[in-house]
């Protein structure tokens, strides 16, 4: 089945310990939608200015992404300028140009309107709630990323989208902000109260953690060596995610937990390299060669009907 993701495209300016990009291409829809390319069709909305190159409209073709919503306008691109510290793990922000995007209203066609399956990226939650009210009726599943702009600037408006959504993921910071609770398992009961069916909470090198009613499950992070540029590494995770929800139509319990596996192998694979050359470089060979390799990493064994975990010593 096929995904409509709406959100940002951008030219991202970065420095990290690794070295350097300028202008590289980014945006939460672009890494989204490199990432789920591999599993399923992908339909982009988003706005771009008369700066955007045709050979990046043509990079994100050529991996079937459909980008007949991507409006080119009079204006500039979308443009983040930060650089990352040492231990990589927040990113200061130098610049931000909204440009274009700052009146980014997303107009949706009949196919678009369609889709069952449904991203809305980090972009204003006063967008996201009209895409969603867009469309021609409910997606098998929606799900919606924010981060702590929104969080503090549209709290009310936020709010909506929280409620609105099947899937919230957002980071651990985020999830703090947004319910005022310190304990990241407080706030994931906090957040499923207000609607979602689950949620799932991004911890970066530290895996993701998933919450429903059913129950917890914890993804860990692939093991790397080299980490050159964490851009884009959350968005990728979303990519895998719905890319496998919607490449097996499997939206239960089951199948969320195979799709945050699926979501860190994606992430891992984005954060080697500048923008996105390792997402636009990649093999089904080496997708699921990390997929089992993460695997064997989390797999353990159940207790024998007759092992003893612990002795009695009183």
């Amino acid at each position: 089945m096929s995904i409509l993701v709406v959100g940002s495209v951008a030219y991202d300016s970065i420095k990290t310990p690794f070295g350097a990009r300028e202008n590289a291409l980014g945006g939460s829809a672009t890494h989204f939608s490199f990432a789920a390319s591999y599993f399923a069709p992908v339909s982009i909305v988003a706005v771009v200015g008369e700066d955007f190159k045709d050979a990046d409209r043509n990079l994100l073709e050529s991996h079937s992404i459909n980008t007949r919503g991507l409006a080119k306008v009079p204006g500039a691109t979308f443009r983040w300028k930060g650089e990352y510290s040492d231990n990589l793990n927040d990113a200061r922000t130098l610049c931000t140009e909204l440009n274009v995007l700052a009146d980014f209203q997303p107009q949706l066609s009949n196919e678009d309107k369609a889709n069952p399956f449904l991203f809305l990226a980090n972009i204003h939650p006063e967008l996201q709630l009209k895409v969603l009210e867009q469309m021609t009726e409910r997606p098998k599943l929606v799900a919606g990323d924010t981060m702590n702009f929104w969080i503090e600037g549209e709290p009310s408006t936020l709010s909506q989208v929280v409620a609105a959504v099947d899937v919230l993921l957002i980071n651990e910071g985020e999830a703090r902000q947004l319910t005022n609770e310190t304990n990241v398992v407080k706030a994931a009961r906090h957040i499923l109260d207000q609607g979602p069916s689950m949620v799932v909470i991004k911890r970066g090198e530290y895996g993701a953690l998933g919450f429903s009613s059913d129950g917890v499950f914890s993804a860990p992070a692939y093991p790397l060596e080299t980490v050159v540029d964490p851009t884009g590494a959350g968005d990728s995770f979303a990519g895998g995610f719905m890319g496998h929800l919607a490449s097996s139509g499997d939206t239960t319990m089951r199948g969320y937990r195979k799709a945050m596996i699926v979501g860190s192998v994606m992430a891992s694979f984005a954060v080697e390299s500048f923008s996105v050359d390792r997402l636009r470089a990649l093999t089904s060979i080496e997708v699921k060669q990390r997929f089992q390799e993460l695997w064997k990493i989390a797999h353990f064994d159940e207790l024998d009907s007759n092992e003893v975990l612990a002795h009695h010593l009183a």
